[in-house]
């Protein structure tokens, strides 16, 4: 049966810069999205044409009004709610980095700079134009994660990664200002805690301390200052670790560190561990036993749990305010939970984001508090607004779909995509290179 058009009575919201004044607009319904943000920008008079998506009931319009209302029973005298925002351009692929191994990791923090961690043991730093600054050998095993703790000044950076080789490590990186002047680096200690796979590490603010997560079920707490000495003994080498040692590099061993807190409390595998936003005695972490869980890292004790069912966690991001933690999961979802809530109840969840195929990573945008990347094991990156949980705004295939994502950074409006095919940058959002 043919829909008849008709006109709909719509009031339209926004929480961006481009507020319209409160008024009843008679909708033709055979409008769809590029008709709407026509109207919104003739009515805000803008110079420079700003296109908008629409939410209709937490829902993006994808096709009419018409076709909306039909599907939800929605009667031609019923005036809607219609919020606009900002619509998400479609992501452009800038370069790929090729790597000879797999890539679990990505950082897009430096100024300029892709840092990368490799199963190959390698952590590699690039500049914008794919040339390679810098690569060291921090660990015997693959690296399964890496973060920027601070920076000396804009050439000298401090690395942390951690390994399937069961430690973490702290790196020193000098990058070359000059063609003459080869970059240098140096592995300044390892930690020592875990008894198995250090999934995790994570650097707080101010970047004194360190967090990491294993799947032995521990979150270790660290500073960063390198020890004069060991603090903890080096165990009696057997023949498999003496074979393991020779692919590290030669030279002074890095100092053994102990951890400043050790917390327990997860009954499975810990997949993820982080701060909280401008926090430094605070942190949350996601396990493979379904919770979240938020700790107080002074005194190493665990304040709140939040519980699911069947819901092993793969990754855990908070959003920039820090009031919210969304969390990827083997369910194929990602779940947005209310950080602010002091009971222990279930009911922490605000939405739930279902995927065609597993999450493995999120990160959140830095200046837009309602946008998320997700990187999944289809080899797809989408791009979630958090006010609409029916589909994605946007979508990126690295390496054509046909490899897993393992890990996703987005800063300045550049999305760093790490996986089974190295390194992919795209174009995300307004900030960018």
């Amino acid at each position: 049966m043919e829909l008849q058009a008709t006109s709909q009575p719509v009031v339209f919201t926004t929480q961006t810069q481009y507020p319209l004044p409160t008024q009843k607009f008679m909708i033709p319904t055979i409008w769809k999205r590029y008709q709407l943000s026509q109207l919104v920008n003739k009515a805000l008079s803008l110079e420079t044409p700003v296109p908008f998506d629409f939410l209709v009931r937490g829902e993006v319009l994808r096709g009419t009004l018409n076709e909306w209302c039909a599907e939800h029973g929605v009667g031609e005298e019923e005036t809607l709610e219609v919020e606009y925002i900002e619509s998400v351009m479609p992501p452009q692929k800038m370069s790929d980095f090729p790597h000879e191994d797999w890539v679990s990791s990505v950082s897009c923090k430096i100024p300029g700079h892709f840092t990368t961690a490799s199963y190959d043991g390698h952590i590699r730093i690039f500049d914008y134009s794919k040339q390679l600054m810098s690569s060291i050998i921090a660990h015997a095993a693959p690296i399964t994660s890496i973060c920027i703790i601070s920076s000396e000044n804009q050439s000298t950076y401090t690395v942390a990664s951690s390994s399937q080789d069961l430690t973490a490590a702290i790196t020193q990186v000098t990058l070359s200002q000059s063609p003459s002047t080869p970059s240098t680096s140096k592995v300044l200690a390892s930690l020592h805690l875990h008894t198995s796979t250090v999934s995790s590490v994570s650097s707080s603010p101010s970047g004194t301390h360190l967090i990491t997560a294993s799947w032995d079920g521990l979150i270790g707490v660290w500073d960063t200052k390198v020890p004069s000495s060991d603090e903890v003994p080096e165990p009696t080498p057997n023949e498999r670790d003496r074979k393991k040692r020779r692919r590290v590099e030669d030279g002074p061993k890095p100092c053994r560190k102990a951890p400043l807190n050790v917390m327990k409390s997860h009954t499975a595998r810990v997949s993820k561990a982080i701060f909280g936003v401008g926090q430094e005695k605070k942190a949350y972490s996601c396990s493979f036993d379904s919770t979240v869980r938020t700790w107080d890292t002074e005194y190493g004790v665990c304040e709140h749990t939040i519980s699911s069912s069947e819901k092993p966690f793969l990754d855990i991001a908070l959003t920039p305010d820090g009031n919210s933690a969304l969390a990827v999961s083997t369910d194929r979802t990602m779940t947005l939970y209310d950080l602010r809530t002091s009971s222990t109840s279930l009911s922490s969840s605000k939405a739930s984001f279902s995927h065609p195929a597993t999450p493995s990573c999120v990160a959140a945008s830095e200046v837009n508090s309602h946008q998320v990347v997700i990187g999944g094991y289809d080899g797809v990156v989408r791009v979630w607004d958090l006010r609409s949980t029916k589909g994605a705004m946007a979508t990126c295939k690295a390496w054509e779909g046909t490899k897993k994502v393992l890990g996703v950074d987005w800063r300045r409006g550049v999305v760093g995509v790490a996986g089974e095919g190295g390194l992919e940058v795209w174009k995300v959002g307004e900030e960018a290179i």
